[in-house]
């Protein structure tokens, strides 16, 4: 280990005893305007990770789009012929997968988005508003 590795390693120590005026103030003499963030873990972290991205290097593109898309949801794909399910506003709306789209109503749609906007009248994210991906049920009904 260099010496700036062991500075470094020496104030990443120290912000954690730092309060958050402390780390706002660490920041505008670093970067300028602080983030309006009030939860001491995070700003602690972001400033961290812009010290070690500084003297380490920071993630290629790449890495980042790998990481984004790791922490992507999993989309549950369905085959011919599976049906989903939503009830919304009381009733109950189903949907069949086809080949090269869906099928509600005797309609055929490309995609569970195009649907969840015809139901309810505003963009959704098809997949999540059916329950295939995590996050369904918050603030629909």
């Amino acid at each position: 280990m260099t010496t700036a590795d062991d500075e470094l390693e020496a104030f990443l120590t120290r912000l954690e005893a730092m309060p958050l005026e402390a780390l706002r103030a660490e920041w505008r003499l670093r970067w300028g305007p602080p983030p309006k963030l009030r939860s001491l873990r995070l700003v602690r972290h972001l400033i961290a990770w812009r010290l070690q991205a500084a003297a380490y290097g920071d993630l290629t593109w790449d890495d980042r789009r790998r990481l984004k898309s790791a922490s992507l949801p999993k989309l549950q794909t369905l085959s011919q012929g599976s049906r989903v399910a939503r009830e919304y506003l009381g009733v109950i709306h189903e949907v069949v997968a086809e080949p090269d789209g869906f099928r509600y109503r005797e309609r055929s749609y490309r995609s569970l988005s195009a649907i969840a906007r015809e139901i309810t009248g505003v963009r959704w994210n098809g997949p999540r508003f059916f329950g295939l991906r995590a996050g369904v049920g918050h603030g629909a009904s």
